[in-house]
């Protein structure tokens, strides 16, 4: 299948300034050698716990935060090489969903200003034809066009989330950052914008990368799963897969925490032990090491490699390092 994302090697860290003389004192590894591609028309889920570098990894695919090394290919095409205007046409091609749905949208701003905005200052269409764009784009998310011109402030939360889809389908892109896009909704509204980035995905063949941490939902909606810990990528495999055979002792962990619809489960899953480190101080070797059950003392020394398991499915653990 053709690569429309491909992420090698992506490192960001932030400084930490401190003294009399604001030097740099040290570094937050907010994300940490992390590798991974996605395919044209494919979803892929990015998931992990909260500060786990999640939202930064999606960012940084879009160049809306710079890395600090490593390198983002769209379509084959460096992006973090592209300046001014080489960089100006080739971001309609990606745009992002973000997580809160009222924040993100300028109050000051009517549904059809925010939504023909980026079509107007593209200058992709004017006057009744912006008019009928923006309409059509309304129609697609599931809103009518008598909202027009109404402010963010006058919608329920998974109305203004719906006007931010509709925002990031304005240019037609082939890659969509989807920021945690249902976490601050309701259940049966989660339900109803997934379903709706499901079919939208579906029709545009889009490519998307769905930042969650609710296994459940990326379960229901990607094609491959990646899972992050402490600005790492520790496993990678088909989501079905990953939900049957999970390797990484983290992803288990994860995995036994979802709460079980069946009522006669009584089993309870064990909880990790200890908190996630800080970043400004990650723990040598394996990051995981402090809170695995399952560690050795090679653990504690040596960053894990990649090991491939089967077609498709890497873990990052010394568990299975021959």
């Amino acid at each position: 299948m053709k690569k429309i994302l491909q992420v090698q090697s992506l490192k960001k860290y932030f400084p930490i300034y401190g003294g009399l003389l604001s030097r740099v004192i040290g570094q937050v590894k907010a994300v940490d050698d992390v590798s991974f591609d996605i395919n044209e028309g494919e979803i892929l889920g990015l998931v992990g716990e909260s500060g786990c570098g999640k939202t930064t990894v999606g960012r940084m695919t879009l160049r809306l935060l710079e890395p600090t090394s490593g390198k983002v290919l769209f379509e084959g095409t460096d992006l973090l090489s592209l300046k001014g205007k080489e960089l100006a046409m080739i971001r309609p091609k990606m745009q992002i969903i973000f997580q809160d749905p009222y924040s993100s949208l300028n109050p000051r701003f009517t549904v059809e200003r925010i939504i023909g905005e980026a079509l107007s200052v593209h200058g992709l269409a004017q006057g009744s034809e912006l008019r009928k764009k923006i309409e059509g784009l309304m129609e697609k998310v599931g809103l009518s066009k008598m909202y027009l011109k109404r402010f963010p402030h006058e919608f329920s939360g998974g109305q203004r989330q719906r006007i931010g889809i509709a925002r990031a389908l304005a240019l037609n892109p082939k890659y969509i950052v989807c920021d945690e896009p249902v976490s601050a909704l309701d259940v049966s509204i989660q339900a109803q914008i997934i379903n709706l980035l499901q079919s939208l995905q579906k029709e545009d063949n889009l490519s998307l990368m769905f930042i969650s941490h609710d296994l459940n939902v990326v379960k229901h909606l990607s094609q491959r799963t990646a899972v992050m810990y402490l600005g790492k990528i520790v496993e990678l495999a088909p989501t079905e897969l990953l939900n049957r055979k999970a390797a990484h002792p983290y992803t288990q962990a994860l995995l036994a925490s979802k709460p079980s619809l069946d009522p006669t489960n009584r089993k309870r899953p064990k909880p990790l032990q200890g908190d996630v480190p800080s970043p400004l101080n990650p723990p040598s070797g394996c990051h995981f090491h402090p809170r695995c059950p399952n560690v050795v003392d090679r653990c504690k020394t040596e960053t894990p490699r990649q090991i491939e398991l089967e077609e498709g499915h890497t873990v990052y653990c010394h568990l299975y390092d021959d």
